[in-house]
């Protein structure tokens, strides 16, 4: 879950290099490679065949992104932290208490990008629904990747929570911003969005509001827009669908088309190889949950 924004983050951590380059007198040669080495930098980490690398070097890419967002209005530089905060936690980080505190920092920051994005955005905490949809359904286009990196760091944050019934409650809200960001965004983030609203239908049984059958077709529309390249998405059905609902055909039936599938595929390696790591994770453990 939630690695879509990779590629912001890593391009936002070469230019950083370059503006350390830039200090020691070379100005004017970053100038004119930074965002070319940006892009070089970002296409060769989305397509790495080796998550343990790529495990390795997050860290420090936190540690950049924090001196970035501190005191920062901008909000892609803090959308930026939030999907990192929020794909580390989640995604590499094995410690329950870890994630916890990973994906609280994902959650403000976050937020903070909201904010920075349209002021009438500032004050959600502590809504009510109406107020908060109010809020969110005034949303402009320009807010359509802060809204998104707000909600799937809101996302990981309750995932990761998810023993705290405070924190489920905010899943309608969320639902709220991710509906919204199909309305505003670019057509391209269409199929991460309809995951990340398959994974939140998913979250909870139907006896605690969840609405598992919905869930599967957004999961269902985001492989289909994918044209079936995105592995995490069938890793979210068999993990949050499937389980909920105890589908154990369906289940195992996705972690074979997983594992089987060739990861290779540009912009996508990164996250499939991830995907076939969860996948067999999952089918070791099938016996015992079914």
């Amino acid at each position: 879950m939630v690695m879509h924004g990779f590629r912001t983050r890593v391009r936002l951590a070469a230019v950083a290099a370059s503006l350390v380059l830039g200090l020691s007198g070379c100005a004017s040669l970053v100038s004119s490679v930074a965002s070319g080495a940006a892009d070089d930098l970002s296409t060769a980490l989305l397509d790495q065949e080796d998550p343990e690398l790529v495990r390795e070097a997050t860290p420090a890419y936190l540690i950049l992104l924090d001196s970035f967002a501190r005191d920062s209005d901008s909000p892609g530089t803090l959308g930026a932290a939030a999907e990192l905060y929020a794909a580390y936690g989640i995604v590499f980080v094995n410690d329950a208490e870890r994630a916890k505190t990973l994906t609280t920092r994902a959650r403000d920051y976050g937020r903070q990008a909201l904010c920075a994005a349209d002021r009438n955005a500032c004050e959600l905490t502590g809504r009510d629904f109406a107020a908060y949809s109010a809020i969110i359904n005034a949303l402009k286009p320009r807010a359509a990747d802060a809204a998104f990196s707000y909600s799937i760091a809101t996302l990981a944050y309750i995932r990761a929570h998810s023993g705290d019934f405070t924190a489920l409650a905010d899943l309608p809200k969320i639902e709220v911003v991710l509906n919204r960001v199909l309305e505003i965004a670019e057509p391209g983030r269409r199929a991460d969005v309809y995951k990340y609203l398959g994974i939140l239908n998913s979250l909870r049984p139907p006896a605690l509001g969840g609405q598992p059958e919905r869930g599967r077709e957004y999961f269902e529309k985001a492989i289909e827009l994918s044209g079936g390249r995105d592995l995490s998405a069938k890793v979210e059905l068999a993990q949050t669908y499937a389980r909920l609902v105890y589908d154990r055909e369906l289940h195992d039936r996705l972690l074979v088309q997983v594992i089987e599938a060739d990861p290779r595929a540009p912009g996508l390696t990164l996250f499939n190889k991830i995907a076939q790591e969860q996948a067999r994770e999952l089918q070791a453990s099938a016996d015992e949950y079914f």
